[in-house]
């Protein structure tokens, strides 16, 4: 029973993320179309605060086991071009995040013997380039928490998750409020102290994942 409500958790979480690469496509197409192209406002509004819509994977059907996700940004505009945030992130998983999308539907015997609850910090730095065309990298310090099928600790570990993302932030009500499609790549060079009942998992699969959708948003103020 356990190891079905792992396979159906990312069946239905890798589920949504195809459904927001859709969404995101859609917003692009849309908002190029219809929306007044809006310079970056240098001289107000340099503070934010936002999130990610992945947090709609929390309210899957019928999900006994959600992601429970939960992101915030706050930043700092420098300079026209130049952007810092903070990132504070937890969110659980079962298993490994290199594994590409469809193998864990194909292979469900390829998920963790329990799951990861992961928190942490990350620090982002965002640059554009032309009007609201940018790459940022975020650099998230995550504490990972082990546990068994039982839902019982087993170990602390400690992962460095890189996100490379290109994307566009589009601008409105007078640049108060914005919203970023954007694609990832993520990548953690630094994963220590995995249990070995989930490094056997975990070895079969890289450490990066290449195409990740994203569609942040957020309030300037």
């Amino acid at each position: 029973m356990k190891t079905t409500n792992n396979y159906q958790k990312s069946e239905n979480w890798r589920t949504i993320r195809k459904s927001l690469l859709t969404l995101l496509l859609t917003i692009i197409c849309t908002t190029l179309a219809f929306s007044q192209k809006t310079e970056q406002d240098s001289t107000s509004r340099k503070f934010f605060i936002g999130s990610t819509l992945l947090l709609l994977g929390n309210f899957i059907p019928d999900d006994t086991n959600p992601p429970e996700l939960v992101q915030l940004h706050f930043g700092y505009q420098i300079t026209p071009k130049d952007v810092v945030s903070v990132e504070f992130k937890t969110w659980r998983y079962a298993w490994p995040l290199g594994i590409p999308y469809g193998k864990s539907f194909q292979a469900p015997g390829e998920n963790y013997p329990g799951h990861v609850k992961s928190f942490g910090i990350g620090l982002v730095y965002q640059r554009f380039w032309w009007k609201g065309a940018y790459t940022s990298i975020d650099a998230g310090n995550m504490l990972q928490k082990y546990m068994d099928e039982d839902n019982k600790h087993i170990q602390n570990g400690y992962q460095l998750f890189m996100t490379y993302r290109l994307g566009y932030q589009f601008q409105f009500f007078k640049n108060r409020f914005f919203i970023e499609p954007s694609v990832a790549t993520t990548h953690w060079p630094i994963n220590t102290n995995i249990p070995e009942s989930f490094t056997k998992i975990e070895n079969k699969w890289p450490n990066y994942f290449v195409f990740e959708p994203g569609l942040h948003f957020g309030y300037k103020f």
